[in-house]
């Protein structure tokens, strides 16, 4: 398993990196990025705390373990500099959290982040627009199908626009939480209930993670044991 989108207690998780780590290792993950919560204010700390933890966890166990950060609430303007600050301090992902429904985003951050050279995915994008979720494709920006409460409310609908757009999709947890992290039972319920068939799910579970893996400068990641 694969997930690009995880929290810890430096923003509003509630273990510490080391620990999200291993426990996702445990559970059976191959890849993990460690996105915390940044803005202007906090980042430096957060991103060179990562750097650190997650360089420990993936030289000891079998695990990548990636340094990141969710850009969130930033107002929309600022949005690229920080990604940019962020990728030039040691992140090697870097997630913006989308227009999802359920809080009060900034309108136009969806837009903000798909032209940003530095954003690696979009979290919960929401009800994302046509023409944003081409300019996705277009940037090679990867649109997030979530396993978050409220935030999944709209993955068929994220789903339904990348199918149209060619934008590529990557489910992710956005565990905050130890029982929030993904389980092969649960990326399989997820990809079928927002309407993929079994060859998009393979897609989204298997075939894009390693292709951002790759876009992100990792080499190959062992294959999952997902039979999706």
């Amino acid at each position: 398993m694969y997930d690009f989108h995880t929290h810890t207690f430096l923003s509003d998780g509630v273990l510490s990196p080391i620990e999200l780590i291993r426990r996702a290792l445990v559970r059976g993950y191959k890849a993990i990025g460690v996105t915390d919560h940044v803005g202007i204010g906090n980042i430096e700390y957060v991103v060179k705390t990562l750097v650190v933890d997650c360089a420990n966890a993936t030289d000891r166990w079998d695990i990548l373990a990636m340094p990141g950060v969710e850009i969130t609430h930033v107002p929309k303007d600022d949005i690229d500099m920080v990604a940019r600050t962020a990728k030039e301090l040691g992140a090697k992902l870097v997630t913006v959290h989308g227009e999802t429904i359920v809080e009060p985003v900034e309108p136009g951050t969806n837009e903000a982040a798909v032209r940003s050279a530095f954003v690696d995915v979009l979290a919960h994008p929401g009800l994302i627009s046509y023409e944003v979720a081409r300019l996705a494709a277009e940037n090679g920006v990867y649109l997030e199908v979530s396993a978050r409460k409220g935030h999944s409310l709209t993955n068929g609908h994220v789903v339904n626009l990348a199918r149209q757009v060619g934008a590529s999709t990557v489910l992710d947890s956005d565990a905050h939480e130890p029982n929030d992290l993904l389980t092969l039972d649960l990326i399989e319920k997820i990809a079928e209930g927002a309407g993929l068939n079994k060859e998009e799910a393979h897609a989204l579970l298997e075939t894009n993670p390693q292709n951002l893996l790759v876009k992100l400068g990792f080499g190959p990641v062992p294959a999952s044991d997902s039979s999706a």
